[in-house]
Protein backbone atom coordinates (compact mmCIF):
# COMPACT_ATOMS: atom_id res chain seq x y z
CA UNK A 1 0.00 0.00 0.00
CA UNK A 2 2.83 2.41 0.83
CA UNK A 3 4.51 1.73 -2.51
CA UNK A 4 1.22 2.23 -4.37
CA UNK A 5 0.49 5.48 -2.52
CA UNK A 6 4.04 6.80 -3.00
CA UNK A 7 4.05 6.01 -6.72
CA UNK A 8 0.55 7.48 -7.23
CA UNK A 9 1.47 10.71 -5.42
CA UNK A 10 4.72 11.00 -7.39
CA UNK A 11 2.89 10.52 -10.69
CA UNK A 12 0.30 13.17 -9.82
CA UNK A 13 3.01 15.70 -8.91
CA UNK A 14 5.60 14.65 -11.52
CA UNK A 15 5.65 18.01 -13.34
CA UNK A 16 5.84 19.97 -10.07
CA UNK A 17 8.75 17.87 -8.81
CA UNK A 18 10.65 18.24 -12.09
CA UNK A 19 10.28 22.04 -12.02
CA UNK A 20 11.30 22.19 -8.37
CA UNK A 21 14.33 20.03 -9.06
CA UNK A 22 15.41 22.35 -11.92
CA UNK A 23 15.23 25.39 -9.62
CA UNK A 24 16.55 23.97 -6.35
CA UNK A 25 20.05 24.26 -5.03
CA UNK A 26 22.03 21.68 -3.09
CA UNK A 27 19.37 20.97 -0.47
CA UNK A 28 16.09 19.69 -1.85
CA UNK A 29 13.09 18.66 0.25
CA UNK A 30 10.80 16.14 -1.42
CA UNK A 31 7.58 14.73 -0.01
CA UNK A 32 8.45 11.03 0.00
CA UNK A 33 9.26 11.25 3.72
CA UNK A 34 5.48 11.00 4.28
CA UNK A 35 5.58 7.37 3.20
CA UNK A 36 8.96 6.72 4.79
CA UNK A 37 7.76 7.69 8.28
CA UNK A 38 4.65 5.56 7.90
CA UNK A 39 6.90 2.70 6.85
CA UNK A 40 9.27 3.25 9.77
CA UNK A 41 6.53 2.63 12.37
CA UNK A 42 4.72 -0.12 10.44
CA UNK A 43 7.51 -2.15 8.79
CA UNK A 44 10.66 -3.97 9.93
CA UNK A 45 13.94 -2.08 9.26
CA UNK A 46 14.90 -4.06 6.14
CA UNK A 47 11.48 -3.58 4.56
CA UNK A 48 11.38 0.18 5.13
CA UNK A 49 14.87 0.45 3.59
CA UNK A 50 13.52 -1.43 0.56
CA UNK A 51 10.58 1.01 0.45
CA UNK A 52 13.06 3.90 0.15
CA UNK A 53 14.85 2.16 -2.74
CA UNK A 54 11.61 1.52 -4.65
CA UNK A 55 10.23 5.05 -4.27
CA UNK A 56 13.52 6.76 -5.10
CA UNK A 57 14.05 4.52 -8.11
CA UNK A 58 10.60 5.44 -9.39
CA UNK A 59 11.39 9.16 -8.94
CA UNK A 60 14.65 8.71 -10.84
CA UNK A 61 13.02 6.89 -13.76
CA UNK A 62 10.01 9.19 -14.05
CA UNK A 63 11.38 12.58 -12.97
CA UNK A 64 14.99 13.13 -11.97
CA UNK A 65 16.96 11.50 -14.77
CA UNK A 66 15.66 14.22 -17.12
CA UNK A 67 17.04 16.99 -14.90
CA UNK A 68 20.68 18.04 -15.39
CA UNK A 69 21.04 18.99 -11.70
CA UNK A 70 20.21 15.41 -10.70
CA UNK A 71 22.99 13.22 -12.16
CA UNK A 72 23.05 9.49 -11.41
CA UNK A 73 25.71 9.67 -8.68
CA UNK A 74 23.63 12.18 -6.72
CA UNK A 75 20.56 9.96 -7.08
CA UNK A 76 22.53 7.01 -5.68
CA UNK A 77 23.76 9.12 -2.75
CA UNK A 78 20.26 10.43 -1.97
CA UNK A 79 18.83 6.91 -2.11
CA UNK A 80 21.51 5.66 0.27
CA UNK A 81 20.81 8.52 2.69
CA UNK A 82 17.06 7.78 2.63
CA UNK A 83 17.69 4.06 3.20
CA UNK A 84 20.02 4.70 6.14
CA UNK A 85 17.63 7.24 7.68
CA UNK A 86 14.68 4.85 7.44
CA UNK A 87 16.75 1.91 8.69
CA UNK A 88 18.09 3.93 11.66
CA UNK A 89 14.64 5.15 12.75
CA UNK A 90 13.05 1.71 12.41
CA UNK A 91 15.97 0.05 14.21
CA UNK A 92 15.65 2.45 17.16
CA UNK A 93 11.97 1.51 17.52
CA UNK A 94 12.83 -2.18 17.26
CA UNK A 95 15.58 -1.95 19.90
CA UNK A 96 13.30 -0.05 22.30
CA UNK A 97 10.44 -2.50 21.75
CA UNK A 98 8.17 0.18 20.31
CA UNK A 99 7.34 -1.63 17.06
CA UNK A 100 3.74 -2.77 17.10
CA UNK A 101 2.71 -0.30 19.80
CA UNK A 102 -0.89 0.91 19.17
CA UNK A 103 -0.45 4.34 17.63
CA UNK A 104 -3.56 5.79 19.27
CA UNK A 105 -1.99 5.37 22.75
CA UNK A 106 0.45 7.82 24.38
CA UNK A 107 3.20 5.23 23.93
CA UNK A 108 2.33 5.00 20.24
CA UNK A 109 2.43 8.79 19.83
CA UNK A 110 5.85 8.78 21.51
CA UNK A 111 7.02 6.10 19.07
CA UNK A 112 5.85 8.25 16.14
CA UNK A 113 7.62 11.35 17.43
CA UNK A 114 10.80 9.41 18.19
CA UNK A 115 10.81 7.82 14.73
CA UNK A 116 10.34 11.21 13.07
CA UNK A 117 13.14 12.77 15.14
CA UNK A 118 15.63 9.96 14.43
CA UNK A 119 14.75 9.91 10.73
CA UNK A 120 15.17 13.68 10.40
CA UNK A 121 18.41 13.93 12.42
CA UNK A 122 20.10 11.09 10.53
CA UNK A 123 18.91 12.39 7.17
CA UNK A 124 20.00 15.98 7.86
CA UNK A 125 23.39 14.80 9.09
CA UNK A 126 24.02 12.62 6.04
CA UNK A 127 22.83 15.27 3.57
CA UNK A 128 24.90 18.02 5.24
CA UNK A 129 28.01 15.82 5.20
CA UNK A 130 27.45 14.95 1.54
CA UNK A 131 26.97 18.58 0.47
CA UNK A 132 30.05 19.67 2.41
CA UNK A 133 32.24 16.98 0.86
CA UNK A 134 30.82 17.68 -2.62
CA UNK A 135 30.94 21.49 -2.60
CA UNK A 136 32.93 22.60 0.50
CA UNK A 137 30.03 24.92 1.40
CA UNK A 138 29.80 25.75 5.11
CA UNK A 139 26.79 27.99 5.73
CA UNK A 140 23.85 26.46 7.61
CA UNK A 141 21.41 27.30 4.81
CA UNK A 142 23.63 25.53 2.26
CA UNK A 143 24.10 22.43 4.39
CA UNK A 144 20.73 21.87 6.07
CA UNK A 145 18.37 24.15 4.14
CA UNK A 146 16.46 27.23 5.26
CA UNK A 147 13.95 27.43 8.10
CA UNK A 148 11.16 27.24 5.52
CA UNK A 149 12.67 24.10 3.99
CA UNK A 150 12.78 22.38 7.36
CA UNK A 151 9.27 23.57 8.26
CA UNK A 152 8.06 21.94 5.05
CA UNK A 153 9.87 18.72 6.00
CA UNK A 154 8.21 18.85 9.43
CA UNK A 155 4.80 19.22 7.77
CA UNK A 156 5.42 16.17 5.59
CA UNK A 157 6.49 14.14 8.64
CA UNK A 158 3.26 15.15 10.41
CA UNK A 159 1.30 13.90 7.40
CA UNK A 160 3.39 10.72 7.55
CA UNK A 161 2.26 10.17 11.14
CA UNK A 162 -1.37 10.66 10.12
CA UNK A 163 -0.87 8.24 7.21
CA UNK A 164 0.52 5.60 9.58
CA UNK A 165 -2.42 6.04 11.97
CA UNK A 166 -4.92 5.84 9.12
CA UNK A 167 -3.33 2.65 7.74
CA UNK A 168 -3.66 0.98 11.14
CA UNK A 169 -7.12 2.20 12.14
CA UNK A 170 -8.98 2.75 8.85
CA UNK A 171 -6.84 2.24 5.72
CA UNK A 172 -9.30 3.93 3.37
CA UNK A 173 -8.72 7.24 5.18
CA UNK A 174 -5.12 7.36 4.02
CA UNK A 175 -6.25 8.77 0.66
CA UNK A 176 -7.14 11.98 2.49
CA UNK A 177 -3.44 12.52 3.15
CA UNK A 178 -2.68 12.80 -0.57
CA UNK A 179 -4.64 16.02 -1.27
CA UNK A 180 -2.88 18.23 1.34
CA UNK A 181 0.41 16.63 0.31
CA UNK A 182 -0.08 17.69 -3.31
CA UNK A 183 -1.11 21.17 -2.17
CA UNK A 184 2.03 21.51 -0.02
CA UNK A 185 4.14 20.40 -2.96
CA UNK A 186 2.56 23.00 -5.26
CA UNK A 187 2.99 25.72 -2.63
CA UNK A 188 6.71 25.00 -2.41
CA UNK A 189 7.01 25.23 -6.20
CA UNK A 190 5.25 28.61 -6.23
CA UNK A 191 7.53 29.85 -3.44
CA UNK A 192 10.61 28.80 -5.39
CA UNK A 193 9.28 30.43 -8.58
CA UNK A 194 8.71 33.72 -6.73
CA UNK A 195 12.20 33.55 -5.20
CA UNK A 196 13.79 32.92 -8.61
CA UNK A 197 11.78 35.73 -10.25
CA UNK A 198 12.79 38.17 -7.52
CA UNK A 199 16.53 37.73 -8.17
CA UNK A 200 16.56 37.09 -11.94
CA UNK A 201 17.12 39.63 -14.71
CA UNK A 202 14.36 39.02 -17.26
CA UNK A 203 16.38 40.07 -20.33
CA UNK A 204 19.45 37.87 -19.79
CA UNK A 205 18.37 35.18 -17.30
CA UNK A 206 21.31 36.13 -15.07
CA UNK A 207 21.03 37.24 -11.46
CA UNK A 208 19.87 40.82 -11.07
CA UNK A 209 21.69 43.33 -8.84
CA UNK A 210 19.94 42.22 -5.65
CA UNK A 211 20.45 38.51 -6.35
CA UNK A 212 24.11 38.88 -7.24
CA UNK A 213 24.83 41.14 -4.26
CA UNK A 214 23.23 38.59 -1.92
CA UNK A 215 25.47 35.82 -3.32
CA UNK A 216 28.53 38.08 -3.06
CA UNK A 217 27.71 38.98 0.55
CA UNK A 218 27.54 35.28 1.47
CA UNK A 219 30.90 34.65 -0.21
CA UNK A 220 32.39 37.64 1.63
CA UNK A 221 31.32 36.15 4.95
CA UNK A 222 32.81 32.77 3.98
CA UNK A 223 36.07 34.42 2.90
CA UNK A 224 36.32 36.22 6.25
CA UNK A 225 36.00 32.91 8.09
CA UNK A 226 38.60 31.08 5.98
CA UNK A 227 42.27 31.64 6.73
CA UNK A 228 43.75 33.12 3.58
CA UNK A 229 40.36 33.08 1.91
CA UNK A 230 39.75 35.41 -1.00
CA UNK A 231 37.52 36.10 -3.96
CA UNK A 232 37.58 38.36 -6.97
CA UNK A 233 35.09 40.54 -8.84
CA UNK A 234 34.99 41.38 -12.54
CA UNK A 235 33.10 44.50 -13.60
CA UNK A 236 32.30 44.19 -17.31
CA UNK A 237 30.91 46.92 -19.55
CA UNK A 238 29.83 46.35 -23.16
CA UNK A 239 31.60 49.01 -25.24
CA UNK A 240 29.56 51.41 -27.41
CA UNK A 241 26.28 49.66 -26.66
CA UNK A 242 24.31 52.83 -27.39
CA UNK A 243 25.36 52.57 -31.04
CA UNK A 244 23.70 49.15 -31.28
CA UNK A 245 20.43 50.48 -29.84
CA UNK A 246 20.52 53.54 -32.09
CA UNK A 247 21.35 51.49 -35.21
CA UNK A 248 19.22 48.37 -34.79
CA UNK A 249 16.68 49.25 -32.09
CA UNK A 250 16.26 48.31 -28.46
CA UNK A 251 14.83 44.84 -29.13
CA UNK A 252 17.96 43.87 -31.04
CA UNK A 253 19.99 45.44 -28.26
CA UNK A 254 18.23 43.12 -25.78
CA UNK A 255 19.15 40.11 -27.93
CA UNK A 256 22.77 41.25 -28.00
CA UNK A 257 22.78 41.58 -24.20
CA UNK A 258 21.43 38.02 -23.90
CA UNK A 259 24.16 36.73 -26.24
CA UNK A 260 26.85 38.55 -24.25
CA UNK A 261 25.44 37.05 -21.03
CA UNK A 262 25.78 33.55 -22.52
CA UNK A 263 29.36 34.29 -23.65
CA UNK A 264 30.34 35.52 -20.19
CA UNK A 265 28.71 32.56 -18.42
CA UNK A 266 30.47 30.15 -20.76
CA UNK A 267 33.88 31.72 -20.12
CA UNK A 268 33.91 31.52 -16.31
CA UNK A 269 34.13 28.52 -13.99
CA UNK A 270 31.13 26.44 -12.97
CA UNK A 271 31.05 27.81 -9.41
CA UNK A 272 31.34 31.48 -10.43
CA UNK A 273 28.32 33.79 -10.18
CA UNK A 274 27.40 36.06 -13.09
CA UNK A 275 24.95 38.94 -12.74
CA UNK A 276 23.68 41.95 -14.64
CA UNK A 277 24.10 45.29 -12.92
CA UNK A 278 21.76 47.11 -15.28
CA UNK A 279 22.16 48.67 -18.70
CA UNK A 280 25.11 47.09 -20.48
CA UNK A 281 27.09 46.32 -17.32
CA UNK A 282 27.72 42.81 -15.98
CA UNK A 283 29.51 41.56 -12.88
CA UNK A 284 31.15 38.24 -12.02
CA UNK A 285 31.97 36.81 -8.59
CA UNK A 286 34.92 34.39 -8.57
CA UNK A 287 35.32 32.59 -5.22
CA UNK A 288 38.63 31.17 -4.00
CA UNK A 289 40.85 32.38 -6.81
CA UNK A 290 44.37 33.78 -7.14
CA UNK A 291 45.38 36.93 -9.00
CA UNK A 292 46.88 35.15 -12.03
CA UNK A 293 43.78 33.00 -12.53
CA UNK A 294 41.52 36.06 -12.27
CA UNK A 295 43.36 37.77 -15.11
CA UNK A 296 43.20 34.62 -17.24
CA UNK A 297 39.41 34.38 -16.80
CA UNK A 298 38.92 38.10 -17.47
CA UNK A 299 40.91 37.79 -20.68
CA UNK A 300 38.90 34.71 -21.67
CA UNK A 301 35.68 36.71 -21.21
CA UNK A 302 37.02 39.58 -23.31
CA UNK A 303 38.02 37.26 -26.15
CA UNK A 304 34.72 35.33 -26.05
CA UNK A 305 32.66 38.51 -26.41
CA UNK A 306 34.93 39.74 -29.21
CA UNK A 307 34.31 36.54 -31.14
CA UNK A 308 30.51 36.82 -30.93
CA UNK A 309 28.56 36.92 -34.16
CA UNK A 310 24.94 37.55 -33.17
CA UNK A 311 22.37 36.75 -35.87
CA UNK A 312 18.86 38.03 -35.14
CA UNK A 313 15.75 37.43 -37.25
CA UNK A 314 13.48 40.47 -37.48
CA UNK A 315 10.32 41.28 -39.37
CA UNK A 316 12.40 42.96 -42.06
CA UNK A 317 14.98 40.18 -42.46
CA UNK A 318 18.13 39.16 -40.64
CA UNK A 319 20.40 41.40 -38.58
CA UNK A 320 24.00 40.38 -37.93
CA UNK A 321 25.88 42.09 -35.09
CA UNK A 322 29.61 41.47 -34.68
CA UNK A 323 32.72 43.36 -33.62
CA UNK A 324 31.58 43.58 -30.01
CA UNK A 325 34.02 44.32 -27.22
CA UNK A 326 34.01 44.72 -23.45
CA UNK A 327 36.07 46.65 -20.94
CA UNK A 328 36.75 44.77 -17.70
CA UNK A 329 37.79 45.98 -14.26
CA UNK A 330 39.29 43.48 -11.81
CA UNK A 331 39.51 43.65 -8.02
CA UNK A 332 40.26 41.00 -5.43
CA UNK A 333 39.43 40.58 -1.75
CA UNK A 334 41.21 41.28 0.56
CA UNK A 335 43.68 43.25 -1.62
CA UNK A 336 41.06 45.86 -2.53
CA UNK A 337 39.89 46.39 1.06
CA UNK A 338 38.13 44.66 3.95
CA UNK A 339 34.52 45.10 2.76
CA UNK A 340 32.52 43.97 -0.25
CA UNK A 341 31.80 47.62 -1.05
CA UNK A 342 35.56 48.28 -1.21
CA UNK A 343 35.99 45.47 -3.73
CA UNK A 344 33.09 46.65 -5.90
CA UNK A 345 34.28 50.26 -5.91
CA UNK A 346 37.83 49.18 -6.77
CA UNK A 347 36.60 46.98 -9.63
CA UNK A 348 34.44 49.84 -10.89
CA UNK A 349 37.40 52.24 -10.78
CA UNK A 350 39.49 49.70 -12.71
CA UNK A 351 36.70 49.41 -15.29
CA UNK A 352 36.79 53.15 -15.90
CA UNK A 353 40.55 53.02 -16.30
CA UNK A 354 40.09 50.31 -18.95
CA UNK A 355 37.59 52.48 -20.82
CA UNK A 356 39.78 55.58 -20.59
CA UNK A 357 42.76 53.57 -21.91
CA UNK A 358 40.90 52.79 -25.14
CA UNK A 359 38.31 50.09 -24.20
CA UNK A 360 38.40 46.39 -25.14
CA UNK A 361 40.92 45.63 -22.39
CA UNK A 362 41.31 44.37 -18.80
CA UNK A 363 42.47 46.70 -16.01
CA UNK A 364 43.40 45.85 -12.43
Amino acid sequence: MLVALGVAQAEMSRRIERLRRWMSGQTHINVTSVWYLAGVVLLPPAWVALLAVVLYTHLWVRVWRQVRTRPAHRFVASTAWAMLSCFAASSVLAVLGLHGTPLQTPRGVFALCLAAAVFELVNVGLVAAGIYLYTSQRSAADLVGTWEDNAFELATLCLGGLAALALVEQPVLVVFVVAPLLLLHRYLLLKQQLQVTAVTDEKTGLLNTAGWHEAAAREHVRAQRRAGGGFAVLMIDLDHFKRINDTYGHLTGDDVLAAVAVAISGSVRQGDTVGRFGGEEFVVLLPGIGRADVLAIAERVRVAVGELNVVISTGGGTVRVSGLSVSIGVARYPDAGPTLDNVLRTADAALYRAKEAGRNRVAV
